[in-house]
């Protein structure tokens, strides 16, 4: 038998950029896009984020396939708009980059921390937005080497 700890520091998987998105400002709608910059302790080009070394938040990432099961949940559709995440990832389980360094296209990032739900979702997207995104809410993470994201980048683990 394989022990914990080794199929812990195992991530077979490779995952794929399907959708990338910032938000100009802290309340504007989201912007779609194809390509964006990831800037050293900045995070996103064009993403409103606080851009400092400290903020732990410089680029939120989401999980391609919860966005069905998060549909389920609230009973009508969800873009990933919606939920207001850069990054929506495919193919790989977010949970498994946790203290991790990944790259993604040219950039490399590390994980912060889980990127919890707000009241903010409850407001715009109506009740039971917030329960139905527990668990779903994907990571944060801080950018380590500048580089450009585009739509279809690999997801590789460093680490």
């Amino acid at each position: 038998m394989i022990p914990l700890n080794e199929l812990l520091a195992q991530v077979p998987q490779r995952g794929a950029v399907r959708w990338i998105g910032v938000r100009p400002a802290g309340r504007a709608p989201m912007v779609e896009i194809d390509a964006v910059e990831a800037r050293r302790d900045a995070g996103l080009t064009g993403d409103h984020a606080r851009p400092t070394p400290r903020n732990q938040r410089q680029v939120t990432l989401i999980q391609w396939e919860h966005l069905p099961v998060v549909a389920a949940l609230t009973g009508r559709p969800i873009a990933p708009a919606d939920l207001r995440r850069n990054l929506a990832i495919a193919g790989i389980n977010l949970f498994s980059l946790k203290n991790r360094r990944f790259r993604i296209g040219q950039a490399v990032l590390e994980t912060t921390g889980w990127c919890q739900p707000c009241a903010r979702l409850e407001e715009r997207l109506g009740p039971g937005t917030f329960q139905a995104m527990r668990g779903h809410g994907g990571l944060t993470a801080r950018v380590l080497e500048s580089g450009i994201i585009r739509l279809e980048d690999i997801v590789e683990v460093l680490d």
